[in-house]
């Protein structure tokens, strides 16, 4: 397990990432700021289970083996950001460090390719939203336990980077996303 992440200077990014728990809101946020023009990002979770399903999987089915879900979503999240242009602005919608955050909810040995990638990261800013009332679908599966334990995780994550954090209080879904363009 590692304590504190250091990133390679020698990338910058003028990447931020939208993060925060099940049901706080990321993607209402992201999609708001892409009508604004922005560039952003998908949640590659959901992405995934998307395309598992029109394969005829369950979401019980996709999830029974955890290891290889969430290495599959950590793939198309490396893959997402190495597609990137690192000077361009771009909100992301949960970046790679969430991934270690879920590996560890998840109690799942840290493989290789997700701590060696953490050393590579760079991103402008963190917002972490707080999360809102529960609400599941097919994908959101959590109760509200591991919701605030999930939230907890991503924020010990992201606190072992040197990258700044913004705390997104619960607000109206266009005033968090005001909020974040007004800290960037």
């Amino acid at each position: 397990m590692i304590n504190k992440i250091i990133n390679n200077p020698a990338r910058q990014t003028n990447w931020y990432v939208i993060t925060g728990a099940p049901c706080s809101g990321k993607t209402t946020v992201v999609n708001l700021l892409q009508a604004q023009g922005y560039k952003t990002t998908i949640e590659n979770a959901r992405h995934y289970l998307d395309t598992q399903r029109l394969d005829g999987r369950t979401t019980d089915e996709i999830k029974k083996n955890q290891t290889a879900f969430q290495a599959a979503v950590l793939n198309m999240q490396i893959q997402q950001e190495n597609e990137l242009s690192p000077g361009e602005i771009v909100f992301l919608d949960r970046a790679i460090p969430d991934a270690l955050a879920y590996y560890r909810f998840l109690h799942l040995p840290e493989d290789k390719m997700l701590l060696d990638t953490l050393y590579t990261v760079s991103y402008k800013k963190v917002f972490i939203l707080e999360y809102l009332p529960l609400v599941h679908d097919y994908a959101r599966t959590e109760d509200e336990t591991a919701q605030k334990e999930i939230h907890a995780l991503l924020i010990d994550v992201y606190q072992s980077f040197p990258f700044p954090i913004i705390y997104v209080p619960i607000l109206k879904p266009q005033e968090r996303a005001d909020l974040i363009l007004k800290n960037l």
